[in-house]
């Protein structure tokens, strides 16, 4: 008798092991909210994301207005952020869509859609995915944001 409680002790305590770790794997991604998170035109953004960026998979996060793909998440989008002024960040233009790049904290790269309101940026790690592959797959949701200002001075421009 005693042998078989034992081992169904240990199985209730491998099952329970186990949920626990499906569970923290497939968490919530933890992110914060941008200050204008709660912007109207964030929630159409957030509502037609891709369920699928650069090949990665779409997973939940624990912040309004916000988007991550890839396990661990390599690419997180924010919208609701103060869109910048005019800058000398280098800025590209990718079907449409100006983005200015700060590569200041490479491999981790920001990308932020210049002139929208309200704003948006687009992080991505560099050593798992290609940023380009990431802007492209978000332009067509990026667009739907309004553009108030565009690049005076493109880097690059690139349509695909």
């Amino acid at each position: 008798m005693k042998s078989r409680a034992h081992r169904i002790l240990a199985a209730t305590a491998a099952l329970a092991g186990a949920a626990s770790l499906l569970t923290a794997c497939a968490g919530d991604v933890p992110m914060e909210a941008a200050a204008n998170a709660n912007d109207p035109a964030c929630a159409d953004v957030i509502v037609r994301l891709p369920a699928q960026v650069a090949g990665m998979d779409r997973r939940t996060t624990n912040a309004q207005s916000t988007g991550a793909w890839g396990e661990p998440a390599a690419v997180q989008l924010q919208c609701g952020i103060e869109p910048s002024g005019p800058t000398t960040d280098s800025c590209v233009n990718v079907n449409g869509v100006d983005w200015i790049v700060d590569d200041s904290a490479a491999p981790l790269y920001r990308f932020e859609a210049y002139g929208r309101s309200p704003g948006l940026a687009v992080f991505v790690d560099s050593e798992e995915v290609s940023g380009t592959e990431a802007v492209l797959d978000l332009g067509s949701v990026v667009q739907e944001l309004p553009q108030q200002r565009q690049c005076t001075s493109l880097t690059d421009s690139l349509d695909l």
